[in-house]
């Protein structure tokens, strides 16, 4: 059974910085094109697509809003990607989930869309106060 297990939500200041993790299971990032994104949910707003990674050969995306403070990466032989998020900012606050697809080489594209992931995680919060 894939299982995807995000952590490392938590409170912190205006320009404080977390790292979140997604620990995958049931399957191996190095025996597939496995793509790796986060995702957040603000109360009363859209989720919004916020990075996501190749584990197979590191392509990654961000988004506008998060470009230049948060770095995405992955350590296949842990089965883990982690999301590093700098100079947080109380806009940042949001329930956190990740997401996994494997294959996503068939697609054609980069990065996928939020509705090509078959796998999620449950929610990690993080709260940024100003």
């Amino acid at each position: 059974e894939v299982q995807l297990q995000a952590s490392g939500g938590g409170l912190v200041q205006t320009g404080g910085s977390l790292r979140l993790s997604c620990a995958a299971s049931g399957f191996t990032f190095d025996d597939y094109d496995v793509a790796i994104g986060w995702f957040r949910q603000a109360p009363g707003k859209e989720r919004e697509g916020v990075s996501c990674i190749s584990t197979s050969d590191g392509s990654t995306y961000y988004s506008y809003s998060v470009k230049g403070r948060f770095t995405i990466s992955s350590d296949n032989a842990k089965n883990t990607v982690y999301l590093q998020m700098n100079s947080l900012k109380p806009e940042d606050t949001a329930v956190y989930y990740c997401a996994g697809i494997k294959g996503w080489v068939e697609l054609g594209y980069w990065p996928p869309n939020v509705n090509e992931y078959d796998y999620w995680g449950q929610g990690t919060l993080v709260t940024v106060s100003s």
